[in-house]
């Protein structure tokens, strides 16, 4: 006997509606990592990218540099009309086109923030998880280099762990965190290319304005630049 397609409760019918719209969505290459082998690391990543989204709410464009898989940035565009993506590693940006949903448009493409800056002009640019991989010679020409894609008017958001995280960060993380900060330092660095620079910490998946030499991971939003 065939069963009828459809839920025990008729609301959740929409279940198959959206799955027949879409498809079944499958993770980015990297949020696979995480989500396979440390999952509360994904929660922890997807709420970086829900705190930008907040702060950039009813923009009409913003950049994200070093997007990796783009994962969660699918929460930024939620709240800003127009995004654009790039990282330095075309495999990235393959899986991106691989998993791309038309209903949720974004332009993407490979580009290496340490050549030139990004070609346009976005009311916000942001990078979540890159500054640490940022060599310290290398780090005022990437600053430069993402903040020219901004006017004066523009934010800037970045994330990166704490100095102090580190003894605690996997073998994976440390080969490639070759550039974290303490709080103290990374608003102090910021203060040379803004006016305006606020420090937000996180322990976990909450961010918060308490202690920053307790904290995991800390994050920059900045104004007014110079």
């Amino acid at each position: 006997m065939n069963q009828k397609k459809g839920t025990q409760e008729e609301q959740y019918n929409a279940l198959y509606e959206v799955a027949e719209k879409h498809g079944i969505s499958e993770f980015g290459i990297m949020a696979n990592q995480s989500w396979n082998e440390d999952p509360k690391r994904t929660l922890f990543t997807l709420s970086r990218y829900k705190f930008v989204s907040k702060m950039l709410s009813g923009l009409n464009s913003a950049l994200e540099i070093g997007c990796a898989d783009a994962f969660g940035t699918r929460l930024v565009q939620q709240t800003v009309k127009n995004i654009t993506v790039v990282d330095f590693d075309p495999l990235f940006i393959h899986d991106i086109k691989r998993r791309y949903n038309k209903y949720w448009p974004l332009n993407y493409h490979v580009h290496d923030l340490l050549t030139t800056p990004v070609d346009g002009e976005f009311d916000a640019v942001y990078c979540l998880d890159v500054l640490e991989h940022i060599l310290p010679k290398d780090e005022n020409l990437f600053i430069k280099n993402s903040i020219a894609s901004i006017g004066r008017n523009g934010i800037f958001i970045a994330g990166m762990p704490s100095t102090e995280s580190q003894a605690y960060a996997s073998k994976q993380s440390k080969e490639g965190h070759v550039n974290c900060k303490s709080g103290e330092k990374f608003k102090e660095e910021m203060k040379q290319y803004f006016h305006n620079v606020f420090l937000f910490s996180m322990n976990d998946e909450v961010v918060h304005t308490g202690y920053a030499p307790m904290s995991q991971y800390l994050i920059v939003l900045c104004t007014g630049k110079k």
